[in-house]
């Protein structure tokens, strides 16, 4: 279900708005605000109604109104939810004939393109698929947007109503344990698909690790009485566990792939609007040029280490034996992190905030729930003056010994990772979007993948110049990596490689370790089918546009002026940032 709480899940985007703007004036949009409240006054109408279903997103977006609330998991919720949504898309409809703003009908289009992949998603969901709830991993994430350092403390006792509601302990609720079991019998058909056998396995191990992340969460920040309900939570997420192995283990299936349909859905909601197969064949392409320059950079930095293997998988083994321990590595990444933050001074890259940058590792069910180092956003609605937080891992705790990670904790890694989530990657965008105060759709319901992972990567090769010649090789590393799921990832999900060559790719050509591989893997079959190529789709979008400026600027060109405002930009689909950029950003430096 993609509702606005998709805005701070790197993995969820609407349809591209397809009305043009072409034709407004800018000093409409520069000279008066009037348009924003009037579009925030459509988008209040899908806030208002999606938090009747979903609360916990209106909270994770900043809406404490619906801290304490669990999501609507009735028999007769997706029919409700269907009705409520072409509802509204049918009232948005009538009101593009009306409404005189460009920039006003640009929202309307791009909450009904939302809305309708709802609609669409629900129906592709209950034609094809049996429905399986991660009940425990969903309740630590909740559990943990309350109970954070980023929430303010006045929200934070909510988590026991949470907690409560979860359990069934709440007058008038039930266990969402047995909500869950319910909708699964009901979602039961012979010619419906089970979850993937691998996925439940998983989710079954690591139910004893969330159990105890939502009992250190509640001792951590001191939330009394939660004693009875924490013991009510542990039994009854116990008994899932049991429930699933004993009851959705066996109508499991072992393929992972998703019917086409639902998979060329999943496309189109990161933002992916290419071909699959043309889009493979430009990442093949990419994938070779990217392996290339690692190749020429792996001698020059045998030379300046005085190694004696000069091949780029022995320099990358090389590299990956100067590991950081693990009490020490958030202290090392500061170090880097300030570095860049002067390099970018100094090259006039981008503008930088005056705040401080947030940064913490990460809890040991946080690794288990996200085992890569990654960027948690700010509240969104209602900041206060909230940061996003840089969270480093050393590992996942629920990998066996043979699954062992050694891809973040060195330190070549840390520059392309620091500027790809911290600054001027994700941290910054997040930042900018918080501050700029642009229209709710925008913020809530235009976000997509393709523009947020594609300025990350952006970010990643802005700095790549400016940094040690190891830190550069690890860079082209991770873009490799990034061309290599735009390609693998389709490939897997239409039958056209095995998962076992995919792997050998990653492993020995790639050179990630065997836990990554499989967390990459496992990410495009089925955690998050799609998603991985919008990295690579989003940089080489950004990257086309950025020397078309150039080529129409010419001597007029400055970094810092266009990234600052791609970054003004927010997070709007990319044809609607190139258009921006062509018919606002180009004119404004030629008029300077």
């Amino acid at each position: 279900m993609r509702t606005f709480a998709a805005a701070i899940a790197l993995a969820v985007a609407p349809l591209a708005a397809t009305t043009s703007v072409a034709a407004q004036d800018q000093t409409e949009q520069s000279s008066s605000q009037d348009w924003v409240e009037t579009s925030n006054r459509y988008t209040q109408q899908v806030i208002d109604m999606q938090a009747q279903f979903f609360p916990t997103g209106a909270s994770s977006a900043g809406y404490d109104e619906y801290d304490g609330l669990v999501n609507d998991m009735s028999l007769d919720r997706d029919q409700r939810y269907v009705a409520a949504a072409q509802a509204l898309i049918a009232g948005f409809e009538t009101a593009l004939a009306t409404e005189d703003n460009a920039y006003v009908r640009q929202d309307l289009q791009i909450l009904i393109d939302s809305l309708k992949m709802d609609v669409e998603g629900i129906e592709l969901g209950n034609r094809y698929m049996i429905e399986y709830s991660e009940v425990p991993q969903g309740m630590f994430g909740n559990i943990g947007q309350l109970l954070s350092d980023q929430t303010t403390e006045s929200r934070r006792p909510k988590a026991l109503e949470l907690l409560q509601r979860y359990t069934g302990e709440w007058p008038g609720t039930e266990p969402m344990t047995e909500l869950a079991k319910a909708r699964f019998a009901a979602s039961l058909g012979d010619e419906k698909m089970g979850p993937y056998r691998v996925e439940v396995e998983e989710s079954i191990a690591k139910i004893p690790t969330f159990v105890a992340g939502i009992r250190e969460l509640f001792e951590k920040y001191e939330i009394g009485g939660a004693e009875d309900s924490l013991d009510a939570m542990e039994t009854q997420l116990t008994n899932y566990g049991e429930w699933t192995r004993a009851t959705v283990l066996p109508v499991t299936r072992d393929d992972p792939r998703m019917p086409p349909e639902l998979y060329a859905l999943s496309l189109r909601q990161v933002g992916i609007d290419m071909d699959p197969y043309e889009s493979m064949s430009q990442a093949r392409r990419g994938f070779y040029e990217i392996r290339a320059q690692m190749e020429a950079l792996a001698p020059q930095i045998a030379a300046k280490y005085g190694w004696e293997e000069t091949d780029y998988a022995s320099v990358m083994a090389r590299l990956k034996g100067q590991s950081i321990p693990n009490d020490e590595i958030e202290e090392f990444y500061r170090g880097v992190n300030a570095e860049l933050e002067a390099k970018i001074r100094e090259n006039g890259i981008v503008s930088l905030p005056d705040s401080v940058l947030q940064m913490r590792v990460a809890s040991v069910a946080e690794s288990a729930a996200q085992p890569a180092p990654h960027m948690r956003p700010p509240r969104l609605i209602g900041n206060t003056g909230e940061q996003g937080t840089f969270v480093l891992t050393v590992g996942n705790p629920t990998a066996s010994a043979e699954d062992a990670y050694d891809d973040f904790n060195f330190p070549a890694a840390s520059w392309t990772l620091s500027a790809h989530e911290a600054r001027p990657g994700h941290e910054m965008q997040f930042a900018a979007l918080v501050e700029q105060g642009v229209s709710l759709a925008r913020l809530l319901y235009a976000f997509n993948s393709v523009n947020v992972e594609g300025w990350a990567l952006y970010a990643e090769a802005e700095m790549m110049p400016h940094e040690p010649i190891e830190g550069q090789f690890v860079a082209q590393q991770f873009r490799l990596l990034r061309a290599a799921r735009a390609y693998l990832d389709p490939m897997l999900n239409l039958g056209l490689i095995e998962r076992e060559e995919a792997g050998r790719i990653l492993r020995e050509e790639a050179l990630f370790s065997p836990g990554m591989v499989k967390q990459e893997l496992d990410r495009y079959q089925f955690r998050m089918p799609g998603q991985a190529g919008s990295y690579y789709y989003g940089y080489r979008k950004l990257i086309d546009l950025r020397i078309e400026a150039e080529i129409a600027l010419g001597d007029r060109f400055e970094e810092k002026a266009f990234n600052d405002f791609l970054l003004s930009q927010g997070i709007i689909p990319l044809t609607l940032m190139a258009k921006a950029v062509r018919e606002e950003f180009i004119p404004s430096q030629l008029a300077d």
